[in-house]
C-alpha cells in the first residue's frame, strides 16, 4: 500500500497539480491586492467613497450584512476582470510557435517502383492468408 501511495504521489500529474495550487494561491494574493489596493480606491473616488460593506439590516436579533455580499460580488468581478487582462497580455507576449513544415521527399523512379512492388507483394500475401 505504501508503494502504491508513493507511485500516486510522485506521479507527474500530482506534482504538477500541487505546483499549480501553490502558484494559484500566490497569484490569488496578487489579484486580491490589485483589486483591494488599486482598483477599489479608484472606484471609491468614482462612487464618492461609498463602501458597500457597511450596508446591513436587522431581523429580530440577526444582522443581515447584505453590503458585505455586494462588496464580495464586486470584488469577484474585478478579480475576474484583472485575471482576464493578465491572461490576455500573457497570450500576446507568448511567442508563437513556428510551424514546422513537413519536408516531403520526392521518391526517385526506382524507389517508387520498389514501393509498388512491396505493396503488391504485401497484398498478395494477405490474399493467400485469407484462403
Amino acid at each position: 500500500m505504501l508503494k502504491e501511495f508513493k507511485e500516486f504521489a510522485l506521479r507527474g500529474n500530482v506534482v504538477d497539480l500541487a505546483v499549480a495550487v501553490v502558484i494559484g494561491s500566490a497569484f490569488s494574493a496578487i489579484t486580491t491586492s490589485l483589486v483591494n489596493d488599486i482598483i477599489m480606491p479608484l472606484i471609491g473616488i468614482i462612487t464618492g467613497g461609498h463602501d458597500f460593506s457597511g450596508l446591513q439590516f436587522t431581523v429580530g436579533s440577526a444582522v443581515v450584512k447584505y453590503g458585505a455580499f455586494i462588496q464580495t460580488v464586486i470584488n469577484f468581478f474585478l478579480i475576474a476582470l484583472a485575471l482576464f487582462m493578465v491572461v490576455k497580455v500573457m497570450n500576446k507576449l507568448k511567442r508563437k510557435q513556428p510551424q514546422t513544415e513537413e519536408v516531403v521527399q520526392k521518391l526517385s523512379v526506382e524507389q517508387e517502383l520498389l514501393t509498388e512492388i512491396r505493396d503488391l507483394l504485401k497484398n498478395e500475401g494477405k490474399m493467400k492468408d485469407q484462403t
